[in-house]
């Protein structure tokens, strides 16, 4: 088939390469535009970008498309069989949506209705379900309301972190695609019931609420690392906590009530097993508690 990509993190870079793998002809690559990155604020391609440059792919990364009619007619002058779209960033118009014959299909990171919108992967997470998984389903104007033409379903354990969950969907989203493509199964309205959704994060969502219960604070730093991280203050100073898990015991929330770090919640307490302070690399948290003085009288906020 021809086709148009439309992507833009790591989460997409998958099922491009298996859609130019499988031998579709891919006209155009969609990302968001290149931007300063790292500390040295060097103007950087989206993963995307990078990968369909590796392909010797052409790309096309409009600021905005939504308004833009010279770049509905741009697409729709390709004269596509079908676009892909996985983690663009930027909202399709009906323009766009329309113009290919087969319409746009989205690879989308959870088994909708369950999760619609921007941040599925840790909403699943964050939330205890048992499972997620990965819808392919047609676009229409609605946020993730489109019929559904796969869903595969992937388990979420009392482990399961962010990153593991991520590169699982992805390659599960990248095979799903390419089965879809060559099969176009039949498109079946989503339930109307049982709809919700994940907004976009920002930093606030990783502060640590000691006064929270302590299995859903480590449900919180298995959802939300690398990005947008979660962290406490200790001791005057913004203290990152990179991996944590639920332990015994009780008291003040934010106490320190051992040398394993581990620190009192409204409801049991969490081990602080992996942490990074600022300007300094990341270690373990008993190592760090180790190098403060006073640091089992500490209490963290």
């Amino acid at each position: 088939m021809k086709l148009a990509f439309f992507g833009s993190p790591a989460f997409s870079v998958a099922a491009l390469v298996a859609l130019h793998e499988a031998g579709h002809e891919i006209a155009c690559v969609y990302s968001q535009p290149p931007r300063p990155a790292g500390r040295g604020h060097a103007v950087t391609p989206c993963p995307v970008h990078a990968a369909a440059l590796a392909l010797g792919l052409p790309v096309r990364t409009p600021a905005r498309v939504r308004r833009d009619v010279a770049e509905h007619e741009a697409f729709a002058a390709l004269g596509l069989d079908a676009a892909v779209v996985a983690a663009y960033g930027l909202i399709l118009p009906r323009p766009m949506l329309e113009a290919p014959r087969l319409g746009c299909l989205n690879i989308h990171a959870s088994l909708l209705p369950r999760w619609r919108g921007a941040a599925p992967i840790q909403a699943a997470i964050l939330a205890g379900d048992g499972e997620t998984g990965i819808t392919i389903m047609r676009m229409d104007e609605g946020l993730d309301t489109g019929p559904m033409l796969l869903r595969e379903a992937v388990a979420i354990s009392e482990t399961t972190t962010m990153p593991e969950l991520h590169d699982a969907l992805a390659a599960l989203g990248a095979r799903m695609i390419v089965r879809a493509l060559a099969e176009m199964p039949p498109a079946v309205p989503q339930p109307e019931q049982g709809a919700t959704y994940a907004p976009k994060l920002t930093r606030d969502d990783g502060r640590i609420e000691w006064t929270r219960d302590a299995v859903s604070l480590g449900r919180q730093v298995r959802a939300l690392n690398p990005w947008p991280g979660t962290f406490t203050h200790m001791a005057g100073e913004t203290l990152k906590v990179l991996q944590a898990v639920p332990a015994a015991g009780s008291g003040a929330p934010g106490r320190v009530l051992d040398a394993g770090f581990s620190v009192a919640c409204g409801t049991g307490a969490l081990r602080l097993v992996r942490v990074q302070r600022p300007g300094r690399p990341a270690m373990a948290g008993k190592d760090c508690l180790r190098g403060i003085p006073d640091g089992l009288n500490l209490t963290l906020a």
